[in-house]
């Protein structure tokens, strides 16, 4: 376990760097735009930095508001607070904060960037339809998350796939103020087909990232969750329901996906091509085993 941990909060050193690397060819390819400008290009390459920080820090808030959670008191679910605050002290983790989703999907997540600064939040429809021991090993996975620091890795994700997102949009909107009678229509039209193709593999390239570092954490943290209940059957069966009765949120954003128990996305969408969550299935499978073990 703490090797994993050691191993994430390593992720997240590499995470950075190539994130600076990325972040710097696009800079430079911008500032060429602009005649080799380096002013643009430090510009560019500050701007970012400062953006993904600030997304880093602020990212567990910007996760939770755009997924509509509400943040609760122990007066307002005493059913979940109960169970949160119990798996807390199991684990030696310090109470995260709570919150619910209004949605009748059945999922949950973690957030936040250490175990100091972390919150779980449950959908509705999650706390209307399990059991307790359900419930239990649902949140339990969801600490685990926290207790191996995948959140940080999580965050860093989170706040490479924004900055990205930002410049693949810059970079085509800058061709709109430039001005079209300088003879260089040419080179707009260069730099213009660059920002469609960042445009459309940005978000390729961020998913590919939340996959390589999320489906072998989700199997860890199933096994984290086990371990804490010491009852895996009640994980299991919390997954099988959900297979059932779906996880698909209303508010589909692909940019939290990965954060969430199982994949918040319908089942027709083109990012379940790269679906950063291994099958309920084979999770499934996976936790009987240790049960039977037990």
């Amino acid at each position: 376990m703490y090797s994993q941990i050691a191993a994430n909060k390593r992720k997240t050193v590499y995470i950075m760097l190539f994130f600076v690397a990325l972040i710097a060819g696009l800079a430079y390819l911008f500032s060429a735009f602009y005649g080799g400008n380096h002013n643009v290009f430090y510009g560019g390459l500050i701007g970012s930095v400062v953006y993904a920080v600030i997304t880093y820090f602020a990212g567990s808030r910007m996760s939770l508001a755009v997924n509509g959670a509400q943040e609760i008191q122990k007066s307002d679910n005493p059913r979940l607070w109960r169970i949160v605050e119990n798996l807390a002290i199991t684990d030696g983790l310090p109470m995260p904060r709570v919150y619910i989703m209004p949605d009748p999907a059945l999922n949950a997540f973690a957030t936040g960037r250490d175990p100091k600064h972390s919150a779980v939040c449950v959908t509705a429809g999650l706390l209307d339809a399990m059991n307790d021991s359900e419930l239990e090993g649902v949140l339990a996975h969801e600490l685990g998350h926290i207790k191996n620091y995948d959140i940080r890795v999580s965050m860093m994700a989170f706040a490479l796939t924004a900055v990205i997102s930002l410049l693949a949009d810059v970079m085509l909107r800058a061709t709109f103020f430039r001005n079209n009678d300088d003879n260089e229509g040419g080179g707009n039209m260069l730099f213009f087909a660059l920002g469609i193709v960042a445009a459309i593999v940005a978000p390729i390239i961020a998913t590919l990232i939340q996959l390589a570092i999320s489906r072998q954490r989700e199997y860890l943290a199933d096994a984290t969750g086990a371990l804490t209940t010491r009852y895996p059957d009640g994980l299991a069966s919390a997954l099988e329901k959900i297979g059932q009765l779906g996880s698909a949120t209303r508010k589909q954003n692909t940019s939290t996906a990965h954060l969430f128990f199982a994949s918040p996305l319908r089942g027709h969408s083109l990012a379940n091509l790269f679906s950063t969550h291994p099958p309920i299935a084979e999770r499934v499978a996976r936790l009987r085993s240790m049960g039977t073990k037990a």
